[in-house]
């Protein structure tokens, strides 16, 4: 059996460490939001897409929260409703457009042509 990283075994503990304290304080936002960072490096996107879940409906006008869960869905080939996540982001204020365009993460959402007439739209609306 390969032995594992440093790095993966830091990866590993931090994933534990935070999935403890949310068994404690199950709404706690500053703790779900690296734990959906963390689940999403791990390559656990299912896991990192439920809690991207769980933040929009407890933060549900927080922009970025709304960018990360397109992320998720991206990730997961869910391309409809990335492009919905990513509208909704949008819409509540996110406007690094120069990101969108070069996060890995979007990558599977960028292929869809429906994604080039949303940045179009967008892109008209920037003053």
């Amino acid at each position: 059996m390969p032995r594992r990283s440093k790095a993966d075994e830091l990866l590993e503990f931090e994933i534990q460490f935070y999935e403890k304290l949310l068994a404690a304080y199950p709404d706690f936002v500053d703790v779900l939001i690296p734990l959906g960072e963390a689940y999403t490096r791990k390559g656990l996107y299912d896991r990192g897409l439920t809690v991207d879940m769980r933040l929009a409906q407890l933060r549900g006008e927080d922009p970025l929260i709304w960018y990360n869960l397109a992320c998720s869905f991206s990730l997961l080939n869910r391309v409809d409703e990335s492009l919905d996540a990513l509208r909704k982001a949008v819409g509540l204020g996110y406007n690094n457009l120069k990101h969108l365009q070069g996060d890995p993460d979007l990558s599977n959402l960028r292929r869809s042509p429906k994604y080039r007439q949303f940045l179009d739209a967008v892109a008209l609306q920037q003053p």
